[in-house]
């Protein structure tokens, strides 16, 4: 009988690093949970230092890992060039890369403004510049690596007006634009890095509102999806690791929508 690494192997993540843009937010810290629980030393980034420390100190370690956090604001080059340096300093490397951080105006397409459109599409700069770090910075030890770029269903289709009107803003154009900006470049990404080992995805969160989401248009959300609720933070958990793994070192420039069916129809 062939021999062949078990499922354990396979998503195991013991010796290696991952740095999580946004790891101290809603969904990021199920994700940063994820990394930990896998064996990965965990290095959140974070503009807010401290609280992404606190959130770092809390997470699992089942192999004795210890986990930490940089500043980086994805939004400024300075930025997101000292938070990667600040990581490989504090544990000498990174091996994955989770493009997730997020910052972005609550304005819609009758009221946003140029300047607020183009800086939410630096988001989509900050990614690929992060990205490139990272695959520079594999390359130069021989070793592999992989990021996930964090989209969501928005970059794939539009929304519905009815879910919104009357209730809060509708969702921003230029997130739209933005995400699927994402879904996009990580194609782009993958073929050009496959060759130096470098695996690159996109997970594209479905609907995850939060508790601050007005309760009137998660309701008319779940009249949307195929599956009648919203997603948990804790779902995105699993779909992560595969595409981060060794669960997933044949899949790159995939798109892994995790949105309870909402793009089946």
């Amino acid at each position: 009988m062939m021999s062949e690494p078990t499922i354990q192997i396979l998503f195991d993540l013991t010796g290696r690093v991952a740095l999580i843009t946004g790891g101290s937010g809603y969904l990021g810290q199920s994700m940063s949970r994820a990394l930990a629980e896998a064996g990965a030393t965990v290095v959140i980034g974070s503009r807010d230092r401290t609280r992404a420390q606190s959130i770092a100190d809390e997470l699992p370690s089942p192999g004795g890992a210890v986990h930490y956090a940089v500043a980086l604001d994805q939004l400024h080059e300075s930025s997101l060039n000292e938070g990667f340096d600040a990581a490989v300093a504090a544990v000498g490397q990174v091996d994955i890369l989770i493009n997730n951080g997020q910052q972005g105006h609550a304005l819609d397409l009758t009221s946003v403004t140029a300047e607020a459109f183009n800086q939410d599409l630096q988001n989509a700069t900050g990614y690929f510049l992060l990205a490139r770090r990272l695959r520079d910075h594999v390359v130069s030890r021989k070793a592999a690596g992989s990021i996930v770029m964090i989209g969501s269903m928005y970059g794939v289709v539009g929304s519905y007006p009815d879910a919104y009107d009357g209730i809060c803003a509708a969702s921003p154009v230029q997130y739209h634009t933005l995400k699927g900006g994402i879904v996009h470049m990580t194609r782009h990404l993958a073929v050009y890095w496959a060759k130096d080992n470098v695996r690159v995805n996109c997970l594209s969160p479905g609907p995850f509102p939060s508790e601050k989401a007005p309760q009137q248009m998660v309701e008319r959300l779940k009249l949307k999806s195929p599956t009648g609720r919203m997603g948990e933070p804790h779902e995105l958990k699993g779909p992560l690791l595969m595409l981060v793994s060794d669960a997933g070192s044949y899949i790159t420039g995939q798109n892994l929508l995790v949105d309870g069916g909402w793009t089946a129809w």
